[in-house]
């Protein structure tokens, strides 16, 4: 019940980080919800390996490394749906801070 409750409210973070950040257009809540459901299963599944892969290089960057991966993620999401759009790399890399936040948030809540 909880991942539910999860990724309800990550979906919640996505649609208002697109009506805050100008260059982010999201079709609809269901759209947010599919952004939501992708970004996490592309945590899950890739974050760990390219964590470990590019662990020195985050403790070099003092974490700094954790955003840009997280932008990544959020690059290969908007790739994939097509009712997601994201215009540059640098709303990318403001958006992946935001919902990376939010979602360490929604972590220790739920």
């Amino acid at each position: 019940m909880s991942i539910i409750l999860h990724m309800l409210s990550l979906a919640l973070v996505v649609l208002g980080v697109s009506k805050l950040l100008p260059g982010i257009k999201v079709q609809n809540y269901g759209t947010a919800i599919g952004v939501a459901v992708i970004y996490s299963l592309l945590n899950f599944l890739f974050y760990k390996i390219l964590g470990w892969l590019a662990l020195p290089f985050i403790v070099i960057t003092f974490g700094l490394l954790i955003l840009v991966l997280n932008t990544f993620l959020l690059w290969v999401t908007d790739k994939v749906l097509d009712d997601f759009e994201i215009d540059s790399l640098q709303i990318t890399f403001v958006a992946a801070v935001l919902i990376t936040l939010a979602n360490s948030i929604l972590r220790i809540i739920f």
